[in-house]
């Protein structure tokens, strides 16, 4: 790992993400999340301030990049959460089927080298009564902004941790076997390439 994606990325990751459109977002689905939770990416813990302590049995938060958890581990200690921050792909998740009571997964899966592959280990070790929150940036709809996206996919890549411009949320939920049962979209307020958000909740 580089020095930039060590010390810097993590920063400059949780500055871009911790953008007030971005919040706004994350408020909308991170507070329903109750029982027990798996969050993916939990990166440098930006959602944990939007988790309600008295819904929230036990969280566990996994991230490939430990690097990120220092922030984290501090916006832990102010949340009054009980969690533990694991350094685990989400490819492969050494955890039991049916474990968790929801899932949440915000602007993570647009950075996962496999987020098929994934998204098949989140609906397994999700409870058949679970759900999946998600709220992510993606496909835009509009054809010369797919353009755009499509043209600075690569660059966009290679500074900004992995991240992909141009991923179709809803059909990679669908064709991993979830159920999308409710699903938002739109720009968020930025550049349009980068913008453009789906959110809502999935089940098996």
């Amino acid at each position: 790992m580089s020095f930039y994606d060590r010390h810097i990325l993590p920063y400059v990751i949780d500055l871009a993400c911790g953008m007030k459109a971005v919040t706004r977002q994350r408020e909308k689905v991170v507070p329903q999340a109750q029982g027990r939770v798996l969050e993916i990416g939990i990166g440098t813990g930006l959602n944990l301030k939007h988790y309600q302590p008295a819904l929230v049995a036990e969280l566990t938060g996994l991230d490939h990049e430990l690097a990120m958890h220092r922030l984290a581990k501090t916006r832990l200690e102010q949340s009054g959460l009980a969690a533990d921050l694991v350094g685990l792909d989400a490819e492969s998740i050494p955890l039991d089927d049916n474990l968790f009571d929801t899932i949440v997964c915000t602007y993570t899966l647009c950075t996962i080298p496999d987020p098929a592959a994934a998204l098949l280990e989140m609906k397994r070790v999700l409870a058949p009564s679970g759900q999946l929150l998600f709220c992510e940036h993606g496909k835009a709809p509009d054809a010369q902004v797919r353009k755009w996206q499509e043209r600075l996919n690569p660059i966009w890549n290679q500074f900004a941790g992995g991240c992909n411009l141009n991923r179709a949320i809803p059909d990679l939920l669908s064709d991993a076997g979830f159920n999308v049962d409710t699903l938002e979209q739109m720009y968020i307020p930025g550049t349009k390439f980068a913008t453009y958000n789906y959110w809502g909740a999935a089940s098996k």
